[in-house]
């Protein structure tokens, strides 16, 4: 057999479907085969994938038990030449497994190849590419040094910027997201390490893919949606401690002691940082819409209390109107609306079979964007 596609679902059921349309016109011609794991879902996906996607073989667990270890039982049970690790809120072109299998017989050399990735907007996805993040490394992203260099060959490793989205290329770390992988190479470097939960288990295994002798590539000729963020939200606290720890663990694993240990000192700040980030950005998009509402409010009420005040030659209005009165009908008027808006979202999205980690709706609607 040629190719094993190995894809984890958790709660995703709606991503899952169209993913696995996706890949029906891709495998045609192909000797393949492909996995669904499911770790628990509680939204229909194991039913609909039996009742849409016969030729689909399941395993269906009946605990969450993390990303790694689902891929691991199907790497266990692949017959594949290759082994592909597909998120299920992607997409991939017709010719997409074609191609890269076409790459990889023609290089022997690769051990692994990642794919030009897309969001849904049609943006590129920097973690395409990535470099090995060494402490140096880490310390150029978490101070913003990658961010104002992108494309600097000091400061831009972590994604690689200085090397052109549009070409193939040598790289350091493979995307989870699709991650094509030799059977041989894997019974060389092992399977995912279960250590990890979610996250940083493909930094671990492009990184012991290399130290095993072969090389991993960005393959460009081909692109991949990659509905990023619809499995977890990449803004809430949650998503930061476990992936900055799931780095941590990369680093106590290969680095020498002192190099694991700066490395975690710069992890550690890095997870107050961004954690304090998230946390600023959550309270403050959900409260500034409401603020700029009593804002214009409170503006509207000064403005008629002095219309009336000077044309219609009324009294002037107490302290106590403008200092108590309004601010408490300005509460009111917008904690009103607020139910109501979280009353009509609910309605809206009658079913939970979207939703994600965290519990958000799975749509990228700006209520659950901003919980």
């Amino acid at each position: 057999m040629k190719l094993s596609i190995i894809i984890v679902n958790y709660n995703v059921r709606y991503f899952l479907q169209q993913c696995l349309q996706s890949l029906q016109p891709a495998i045609q011609g192909m000797d393949a085969e492909i996995f669904v794991i499911d770790n628990q879902s509680s939204d229909g996906s194991v039913d609909m994938v039996a009742q849409h996607f016969p030729q689909v073989k399941i395993i269906a667990n009946p605990d969450n038990v993390g990303f790694s270890k689902a891929n691991n039982q199907g790497i266990r049970q692949a017959l594949g030449e290759y082994i592909l690790l597909l998120n299920p809120d992607t997409v991939v072109e017709e010719e997409t497994l074609k191609k890269v299998c076409a790459f990889m017989d023609a290089h022997q050399n690769a051990g692994g190849l990642g794919v030009h990735m897309i969001d849904g907007k049609g943006n590129f996805l920097p973690e395409s590419k990535r470099g090995l993040p060494t402490p140096a490394v880490a310390f150029y992203k978490i101070f913003g040094l990658a961010t104002l260099f992108p494309t600097s060959k000091t400061f831009g490793k972590y994604h690689l910027g200085y090397l052109d989205k549009n070409k193939t290329n040598e790289v350091d770390v493979l995307s989870g997201a699709f991650m094509l992988m030799r059977k041989e190479t894997l019974d060389k470097t092992g399977l995912l390490d279960e250590d990890f939960f979610m996250y940083g288990e493909d930094i671990d295994l492009s990184y012991r893919i290399t130290k095993a002798g072969y090389k991993n590539f960005y393959f460009a000729d081909t692109r991949i949606i990659h509905y990023k963020g619809e499995s977890t939200k990449k803004s809430s606290v949650n998503y930061v401690f476990v992936f900055y720890k799931a780095m941590v663990i990369f680093a106590r694993k290969h680095f020498a002691p002192g190099g694991a240990a700066l490395f975690a000192f710069l992890i550690n700040i890095a997870i107050w940082l961004r954690a304090g980030i998230s946390i600023a950005h959550r309270f403050l998009s959900r409260v500034w819409l409401p603020l700029l509402d009593g804002l214009f409010i409170y503006g509207g009420m000064i403005a008629i209390k002095n219309y009336w005040s000077i044309n219609a030659q009324v009294a002037k209005y107490p302290p106590f109107f403008m200092e108590v009165v309004v601010p408490i009908y300005i509460g009111v008027w917008i904690l009103s609306a607020y139910f109501k808006r979280r009353i009509r979202h609910s309605d809206s999205h009658f079913t939970n079979d979207t939703r994600d980690v965290n519990g958000h709706c799975g749509y990228t609607c700006r209520l659950c964007l901003a919980s």
